[in-house]
């Protein structure tokens, strides 16, 4: 395969895989890095469903395996171990087919002012956690589901700092009166054009309360704002609460259609989010193939 930033600049539509998370829970696991270590071939197992599936860029098990994110559970120690083995997993089940994505998000802290930490202290979170996948042999980096400009700016910069990969980075939007915002009230612009000043080679949205033509939407608004490449990881729909879990209804083929649109509104990576199951990413790729893409 050739080197990833070769390929999005030469133009290739990639298509990523699916959610990890809930692809765990629906194996009566609990989400989290740790699975890495305690249910290997669980993980690799889904992994591998999603090569099967047609995913050329598979998302590492990593998502909050990083240091201030794992000090809740005690286990801030432990943040390179998980890595590394998610790395060697998600590798093994690549095997040669799909990218490895060395996969990050956001440290459930908040800057000051609104929090208790500087954006000096973020850097240096996200550098080890970056520098760790790139020793276990990533070959990109994605920065995902940011709900704050201002960190993912810093996670961004970070990566690019202590790593030679690519990296790609997403926020998240909810939909609002003034248009979609994130968590934080960053909107569409600010958010494309923070992430471009940045650095980051390819930028767009994952995951919200919004639906995958919603996201087109958003890419639409991007487009114009920024050279990179953009990436579209939607949802398999909205998330209702049921039992005391968040289920996602939508179909294969209905994710399939409004993923269509994210990648004729300019989307060149296209993916699944929370929700998405192999059969989704599957639909996603015969959805492209009939339309010779």
């Amino acid at each position: 395969m050739k080197p990833f930033l070769e390929a999005i600049r030469q133009g290739e539509l990639l298509v990523f895989d699916g959610a990890m998370g809930t692809q765990l829970e629906e194996r009566g696991l609990h989400p989290g890095p740790e699975l890495n270590i305690e249910a290997p071939e669980i993980v690799k197992e889904v992994h591998r469903s999603y090569v099967e599936a047609g995913a050329d860029v598979l998302l590492t098990n990593t998502l909050m395996a990083n240091r201030l994110a794992l000090e809740r559970s005690g286990e801030a120690d432990r943040a390179e171990w998980y890595c590394a083995a998610g790395v060697r997993i998600c590798r093994e089940a690549a095997a040669g087919r799909a990218y490895v994505a060395g996969d990050m998000s956001s440290t459930g802290q908040l800057l000051a002012p609104y929090g208790d930490y500087s954006e000096e202290q973020f850097h240096e979170v996200f550098a080890e956690q970056a520098a760790s996948l790139e020793r276990s042999g990533a070959d990109l980096l994605i920065i995902e589901t940011m709900p704050d400009l201002a960190e993912a700016v810093v996670a961004i910069r970070a990566c690019k700092s202590a790593t030679s990969l690519p990296v790609v980075a997403c926020m998240a939007f909810d939909p609002g009166a003034a248009g979609p915002r994130t968590m934080m009230g960053n909107d569409v612009e600010s958010c494309a054009r923070g992430m471009d000043g940045a650095g980051a080679d390819a930028i767009g949205a994952n995951c919200g309360a919004i639906t995958p033509e919603q996201m087109a939407e958003i890419i639409a608004q991007m487009r114009p704002l920024t050279g990179k490449p953009l990436i579209a990881q939607p949802n398999a729909g909205v998330p209702e609460l049921a039992h005391g879990r968040a289920q996602f209804s939508l179909s294969p083929e209905a994710f399939a259609a409004g993923a269509v649109q994210c990648v004729e509104a300019g989307a060149q990576l296209v993916g699944g989010c929370c929700g998405t199951t192999p059969a989704h990413i599957a639909g996603l790729r015969r959805a492209l193939a009939a339309l010779g893409k």
